[in-house]
C-alpha cells in the first residue's frame, strides 16, 4: 500500500502536467490496486483528493480517458464513494463522453455512470434531465454488435425505466424498434431475460405499448409461447410466463389493444383465443386476462359474445371448479364480468348458462374470486326474470349476507351489498324480498344507506323503499332493530347529503307509514321540521317530494 501512496502522489503531479506515458503508468497501478483490494484502495483514493482531478482527465482527446472512467467505475462500486464522485463533478464530463466514438471509452463511461447513480433515484433523474436516454438509445442502434456495450445500455435502460419521468423521453426515441430488433437476434435465455427486464417497465407506458406492437414485439412473444409451451425446463417455463405476461400488459393500452383486436379478425386475437382451451395453466391465465382486456369496449364485447367466447370461458371455469387454480378462476370471471357490460350481451350470456357456471364458485374462500363472482352476477341481473331467479336462490342470498360482513375485504363487502340491493331493485318481487328478510339481509341494506359512496346509498334506499312498499310486515322488526328511521332522519338533516339521497329518503319515509311501530318512530323524531325546510331546496324534485311528504306527515298525525 506504500506503493499506492507513491502512485497517488505521482498521479497528482502528472494529472496537472498531463504527461501521458507517466499518467498511464499511474492509472495502471491504481487499477491493479483496485483489483486486489477495492474497498481499501477506494478509501485511499478518496483521502488523497485525486477524484477532483479526474474531471479534467475525462476528455475525448486523451488516450487515458477509458482508464480514468474504468477507475471511477471501480471505486463507485462502493456506496461510500458515490457521493464523493458526484461532489468531484464527475457526472457532467462522463455524460459528455457518451458522445465518444471509442467503444472502450463508451463502455467504461457507461459503467461509471451506472455505478455512481446505482440505487439513487435523484441521480438517475439528473441523468434523464441531462438527456442520456436519447444518447443511449442511439448507442444501442450503432453498437448492437458489441455485446458488452449492448449489455451496458440494457442495464442502464432497466434502471432508468423504473422512473416515471423517463417514460416520456423513451417514447420520443426509437427504443421500441431497437429492442425488438435486438430481441429477434437473441438465442440465449439470459440475454432475452435482460431485454424482458427493460421491456416490462417500458410497456407500462401507453405510447410505448403501441410502439412495441408496431415494432412487431407481439409476434416475437407468440413465437416464444409456441416454442416453450410443451417444455418442462425451468428456464422455458419462466420465459413462457414472462412472454405471456408481457403480452397481457401490451393489451392494457386502448390503442395497442384495438390494433391487435383488428375487429376480432386479428391473428393475434385468434392465437390468444387458442390459449384458453390449452392444458397449460399459465396460458389459460394469460388467455383469460387477454380476453378481459379485449373486453374493454362494447363493440369488442358484442363481437366476442357473438363468436362463442362465453362458452370457451365457461369450459375453462368448469375445469377449475374443484381445487382449481385461483388466478385462472379470477381471470375468467373478470373476462365474463366485462363481457356482461353491454346490454345486448346480458340475455345471450344468461341463456348460455353463465349464472349456473358462476354459482359453482359460491363456495370459494378466496376474496378475489368472490369479488369477481359478485361483479359478474351484478352485471347480468338487469333483467327482471334473472333477478327473480337468483333472488330466490337461498344458498346465494345466505352467502351474500355472510359476505356483507367481510370487514377485512371491503370490495367483497361492497359488491355483496350492491348485489343484494340489485336483486330487489330489478326483480321487484315479494318472494325475493322474503328470501332476503329470512336470510337476515335487511340490516345490511340499512347499513349500506350510510355508505360513503352516494351510488351505494341510493341503491340501498331504492331497495328499502321497494321492501316497504311490497313486503313491509315481515321486514318491520329488522328495519326497527337496524334503526332505519334514525338513519333517515340523519340523512335528511345532513346538509352534505346529495339531492337524490334526500329525495329517496323522503319516498322511503312515506312508505314506512304503513307500519304502526315505524310510524311511531317517525313521529317521535319530529320529521316535520326537517322535511318542511326542504320545501325550499334548490333541487325541484327534492322540493316537490318535501311538500308531498309534509302533507303525508301532517295528514297522518
Amino acid at each position: 500500500m506504500d506503493n499506492l501512496s507513491d502512485t497517488l502522489k505521482k498521479l497528482k503531479i502528472t494529472a496537472v502536467d498531463r504527461t501521458e506515458d507517466c499518467l498511464e503508468g499511474c492509472l495502471d497501478c491504481l487499477l491493479q490496486a483496485l483489483a486486489q483490494n477495492n474497498t481499501e484502495t477506494s478509501e485511499k483514493i478518496q483521502g488523497s483528493g485525486i477524484l477532483q482531478l479526474f474531471a479534467n482527465l475525462l476528455t475525448p482527446q486523451s488516450s487515458c480517458t477509458a482508464k480514468v472512467a474504468n477507475i471511477i467505475a471501480e471505486v463507485a462500486k462502493n456506496e461510500f464513494m458515490r457521493i464523493p464522485c458526484v461532489d468531484a463533478g464527475l457526472i457532467s464530463p462522463l455524460v459528455q463522453l457518451l458522445n465518444s466514438k471509442d467503444q472502450e471509452v463508451l463502455l467504461q463511461t457507461g459503467r461509471a455512470l451506472g455505478n455512481i447513480c446505482y440505487d439513487s433515484h435523484s441521480l438517475q433523474a439528473q441523468l434523464i434531465n441531462m438527456g442520456v436516454i436519447p444518447t443511449l438509445v442511439k448507442l444501442l442502434g450503432i453498437h448492437c454488435h458489441n455485446a458488452a456495450l449492448t449489455e451496458m445500455c440494457l442495464v442502464a435502460f432497466g434502471n432508468l425505466a423504473e422512473l416515471e419521468s423517463s417514460k416520456e423521453q423513451f417514447a420520443s426515441t426509437n427504443i421500441a424498434e431497437e429492442l425488438v430488433k435486438l430481441f429477434k437476434k437473441q438465442i440465449e435465455h439470459d440475454k432475452r431475460e435482460m431485454i424482458f427486464e427493460v421491456l416490462a417497465p417500458l410497456a407500462e407506458n401507453d405510447a410505448i405499448k403501441l410502439q412495441l406492437v408496431e415494432a412487431g414485439l407481439v409476434e416475437c412473444l407468440l413465437e416464444i409461447v409456441q416454442q416453450k409451451v410443451d417444455s418442462d425446463k425451468e428456464d422455458d417455463i419462466a420465459e413462457l410466463k414472462t412472454a405471456s405476461d408481457l403480452m397481457v400488459l401490451l393489451l392494457l393500452g386502448d390503442e395497442s389493444m384495438q390494433k391487435l383486436f383488428e375487429g376480432g379478425k386479428g391473428s393475434v386475437f385468434q392465437r390468444v383465443l387458442s390459449w384458453i382451451p390449452s392444458n397449460n395453466h399459465q396460458l389459460q391465465l394469460a388467455g383469460a386476462l387477454a380476453i378481459a382486456n379485449f373486453a374493454r369496449n362494447d363493440g369488442n364485447c358484442i363481437h366476442m359474445v357473438d363468436n362463442g367466447i362465453v362458452e370457451k370461458l365457461m369450459d375453462l371455469l368448469d375445469r377449475h371448479v374443484e381445487d382449481g387454480n385461483v388466478t385462472v378462476q379470477h381471470a375468467a370471471l373478470s373476462a365474463l364480468r366485462n363481457l356482461a357490460i353491454p346490454v345486448v350481451n346480458k340475455a345471450k350470456m344468461l341463456s348460455a348458462g353463465v349464472t349456473e357456471t358462476v354459482l359453482k364458485f359460491l363456495k370459494s374462500e378466496m376474496p378475489p374470486v368472490q369479488f369477481k363472482l359478485l361483479g359478474t352476477l351484478r352485471m347480468l341481473i338487469d333483467a327482471q326474470e334473472a333477478a327473480e331467479q337468483l333472488g330466490k336462490n337461498v344458498k346465494l342470498v345466505e352467502r351474500l349476507v355472510e359476505w356483507c360482513e367481510a370487514k377485512d375485504h371491503a370490495g367483497v363487502m361492497g359488491e355483496s351489498n350492491r348485489l343484494l340491493s340489485a336483486l330487489i331493485r330489478h326483480s321487484k318481487s315479494k318472494d325475493v324480498i322474503k328470501t332476503i328478510v329470512q336470510s337476515g339481509g335487511i340490516k345490511h341494506l340499512v347499513t349500506m344507506a350510510t355508505s360513503e359512496h352516494v351510488i351505494m346509498q341510493n341503491e340501498a334506499l331504492v331497495a328499502l323503499a321497494l321492501i316497504a312498499a311490497l313486503e313491509l310486515g315481515p321486514a318491520e322488526k329488522d328495519l326497527e332493530s337496524a334503526k332505519l328511521v334514525q338513519i333517515l332522519h340523519r340523512l335528511l338533516a345532513d346538509e352534505r347529503s346529495a339531492p337524490e339521497i334526500k329525495y329517496n329518503s323522503m319516498v322511503l319515509i312515506c312508505a314506512l307509514m304503513g307500519s304502526e311501530s315505524l310510524y311511531k318512530e317517525v313521529q317521535d323524531l319530529a320529521f316535520l321540521d326537517v322535511v318542511s325546510k326542504l320545501r325550499s331546496h334548490e333541487n325541484k324534485s327534492v322540493a316537490q317530494q318535501a311538500s308531498l311528504t309534509e302533507q303525508r306527515l301532517t295528514v297522518e298525525s
